[in-house]
């Protein structure tokens, strides 16, 4: 059977597991050819707190993946987050090598080295050192240095470090699962790779990921990544606040908040009534609509109140010129962006991907941004392995084993 260049993309998220496999064609177009989705169980923030569980969630979605695509997956780009990540801006600087004082790749990668080398506690390990911008005897600015002439090159970079026990617990679930990491890539990395272009990363710009347990935070200015974050908060905050202050269950709260929610309660009629189902089998009873948006609206507020000060603490002069860009389930909700620009003070817009040629179209919404960009990662940052397809006998045993779990 002929070859193809595939690769296998894995968000590990708080409340979905998504995988996606990708097939590139000789012009560099991304397709997606299969894809599973299953709830994130054994998951907290980002956190594996049952690793039965997480096993389950994600050999679900590698298998349906597998059974949709006709593909063996044995490697995947995994994205990671949660409170545990840390980032933190460092220096690093050499002497250039040659006698001709030409900068080669290999001082360049010295440079990125000598940056990489700081002082991080003993639980936690680097995930990613991007360079920032380099310097060549006392020249900054330059964002690639081959083949000019220094005798002294600096780096400028952005280090991301994770929790040690939580990148392991990842590793072990996917060692469990039989598949091989790629790569760990924080998810804010794998976003931008999908959201945003060259001008916005240039002239300055946020990109927030509300996801469902926590919300991921980047900043982007000068053509670089300058700092990230992340915020215990999301979604499901969201769905908890409506649970409690309706009395209602965790999942009729779900339904109300994606059926009737919305950002802000002003923009809501009073007088448009729904129904609110008790948590405890008691009848329903009618509510106004704008008690739901005055639940909702608050928490909004928060969390994004905390991206402000994550803005502010990047050390940018000035407000980011492109604004803020939002993605994530969370950006769904009718009102946030006009509630994002009252709180941040900035142009403010939701977006969904760029750079993949043709995907599903359940899949083309705000919610996958992650996996996407993670696809997207995989096929940029490595001689993209070739597979083959499944022979016909397999792909029928693959089949007939999908059909068993399902009923």
């Amino acid at each position: 059977m002929p070859s193809e260049k595939l690769v296998a993309a894995l968000d590990i998220g708080s409340t979905k597991i998504v995988a996606l496999v990708g097939e590139a064609d000789e012009q560099g177009g991304i397709y997606v050819i299969g894809h599973g989705e299953t709830p994130a169980e054994g998951l907290r923030r980002g956190i594996v707190v049952n690793m039965e569980q997480t096993v389950r969630s994600i050999r679900k979605a590698i298998d349906d993946a597998q059974m949709v695509s006709g593909t063996e997956i044995d490697k995947v780009t995994a994205g990671i987050a949660g409170e545990h990540v840390r980032s933190i801006n460092s220096h690093g600087v050499i002497a250039v090598s040659r006698t001709d004082n030409e900068i080669t790749a290999s001082d360049v990668n010295r440079a990125i080295e000598a940056a990489r080398t700081i002082a991080i506690p003993v639980d936690r390990e680097i995930i990613h050192v991007i360079p920032q911008e380099y310097n060549v005897d006392g020249q900054s600015g330059i964002k690639d240095p081959v083949g000019m002439s220094g005798v002294r090159l600096e780096v400028e970079a952005h280090i991301v470090t994770a929790s040690v026990t939580t990148a392991k617990n990842i590793y072990r679930a996917m060692e469990r699962c039989h598949l091989t990491v790629d790569h760990l890539v924080l998810e804010s990395i794998a976003l931008s790779n999908v959201l945003l272009s060259d001008v916005e990363t240039e002239s300055g710009v946020i990109l927030v990921d509300m996801g469902g347990d926590i919300s991921n935070i980047s900043v982007f200015y000068d053509g670089a990544i300058r700092h990230t974050a992340v915020i215990p908060l999301g979604g499901r905050n969201i769905t908890n606040d409506i649970a409690i202050g309706l009395r209602t269950s965790v999942t009729e709260a779900e339904n109300i908040k994606i059926a009737y929610g919305s950002a802000i309660g002003s923009g809501v009629d009073e007088k448009e009534t729904i129904s609110v189902g008790k948590a405890n089998g008691k009848p329903a009873k009618e509510i106004s609509r704008r008690v739901v948006a005055s639940i909702i609206e608050p928490r909004l507020e928060e969390i994004l109140s905390l991206v402000m000060r994550e803005v502010r603490q990047a050390g940018m002069s000035t407000l980011p010129t492109a604004g803020a860009i939002l993605t994530g389930g969370g950006s769904l909700l009718p009102g946030v962006t006009t509630l994002a620009e009252q709180v941040l003070d900035m142009p403010v817009r939701t977006e969904t991907f760029e750079g993949i040629e043709s995907t599903p179209e359940e899949l083309q919404g705000p919610r996958y941004a992650t996996v996407h960009g993670l696809l997207k990662y995989g096929f940029q940052n490595e001689p993209v392995a070739t597979r083959k397809r499944d022979n016909f006998r397999g792909f029928v045993r693959k089949f007939e084993n999908w059909i068993s779990r399902q009923f």
